[in-house]
């Protein structure tokens, strides 16, 4: 199919997670990405194991955020490598960096100094804290973020609990949000760039990102002025909506509202916890959550999960298993769904890799490029975009300029 971004060609800069995240959903949506890749080290997330595809060097993490680019292997820090990067600029629609502040400056590849090459430039920075204000300077990883953003303060048990504390997400969730962030401004930058002619500096940060990923958390503290606590796998504002105890495992529970609640108390047989008043409404089973959560606790816990899920999912209750990943990939409706794809790679023969969520016209949104080795398409590119360059090429990776 004609992919929305065919035509669109994006320099990437970017490693670890966040511009990655970005570069390859801009990739799969049909945009041509160049990963600029240091010719020894690469992204720093290629070493980022176990595990490793077999037979190559690179981690599963690395291929995680990489599907659908060209890498082209060029050593910024010296000169050549540097003119290198604003010929290319010249052919490109967008740069992606995620350098801390300042950092592309003395190369001559910031903002300032690549639009005077290519005026209607749209130029992407994602940094840990934003390019301006008291931490600007500093370097942000996704772990910090989750804390200093004031995620952490609402996940994990309440302190007053056995293994009470802040937790972490399991997923890097600061830098995949900021990805996506990051690719929908960009996508925005293109369209007002075809009206205005224009081009644009774009700034977004983790930190930012963080608060602004906050939602009703954030709107529940700015309401009433009291910081939400940390309340394990209950919510805040909704109430049954967390994971309980069955006789031989867990389900998830998320009612969202009074008619599913009595629906639930129908099939749990205690028509009687619906009818009392205290429990009604949400906001009454909000308010007296610790006399209601005990009960429906020791409710549950007298049958097995598929019982549970069996008769609540007939009754329309919403309800769910907590799966580990090969549950996840042998789920019927995932399967069905297609979301774990494999392509062919280079080295390792195939690769397995998970799809981007987004169909359009019922068609998967994918990139049919496994993830690139280091350096794998330097020459190729170079020579298409530079042919110019095809001369010195062989000189410039004797010297390690490229690879």
């Amino acid at each position: 199919m004609d992919k929305p971004l065919t035509g669109i060609r994006v320099l990437d800069l970017s490693r670890i997670l966040a511009g990655p995240w970005c570069s390859q959903h801009l990739a799969d949506m049909g945009a041509e990405v160049i990963k600029v890749e240091h010719p020894e080290r690469g992204d720093d997330t290629r070493g980022w194991g176990p595990p490793f595809l077999a037979d190559t060097h690179d981690a599963a993490y690395y291929l995680s955020a990489n599907r659908g680019k060209q890498s082209v292997a060029i050593d910024i820090a010296q000169s050549e490598g540097q003119a290198l990067i604003r010929d290319l600029v010249l052919h490109c629609d967008v740069v992606l960096e995620n350098f801390k502040v300042g950092g592309l400056r003395r190369y001559g590849l910031d903002y300032e100094s690549l639009k005077t090459v290519k005026p209607d430039l749209i130029y992407c920075s994602i940094t840990g804290f934003g390019q301006n204000g008291p931490y600007a300077n500093r370097a942000g990883y996704d772990f910090l973020l989750q804390g200093m953003g004031g995620l952490m303060g609402i996940t994990g048990k309440p302190d007053s609990e056995p293994g009470g504390g802040p937790v972490k997400v399991g997923v890097a969730v600061v830098d995949i949000f900021t990805g996506m962030y990051a690719a929908t401004s960009i996508l925005s930058a293109l369209i007002a760039r075809d009206r205005t002619g224009r081009g644009a500096h774009i700034d977004v940060s983790l930190l930012d990102v963080q608060v602004g990923v906050l939602a009703n958390q954030a709107l529940n503290y700015l309401t009433s002025g009291v910081s939400p606590a940390r309340l394990g796998n209950t919510h805040p504002n909704i109430v049954p909506y967390q994971a309980f105890a069955t006789a031989d495992g867990h389900i998830i529970l998320a009612i969202g509202n009074d008619s599913q609640f009595q629906k639930f108390c129908a099939v749990a047989g205690a028509i009687e916890i619906a009818q009392n008043e205290r429990f009604a409404s949400n906001r009454g089973r909000v308010e007296n959550r610790s006399v209601l959560v005990p009960q429906l606790e020791q409710i549950i816990s007298r049958q097995p999960s598929d019982f549970w899920l069996h008769a609540l999912e007939q009754q329309g209750v919403p309800c769910g298993p907590i799966n580990n990943m090969e549950q996840v990939f042998t789920d019927p409706q995932v399967q069905h769904r297609g979301i774990k794809i494999t392509l062919t790679h280079n080295e390792a023969g195939e690769v397995a890799l998970v799809s981007n969520p987004v169909r359009f016209d019922n068609q998967q949104m994918n990139s049919h490029q496994a993830p690139p080795g280091l350096g794998e398409h330097t020459t190729q590119v170079l020579e298409r975009l530079l042919p110019e360059r095809k001369a010195q090429l062989d000189a410039l990776r004797h010297k390690g300029v490229i690879r």
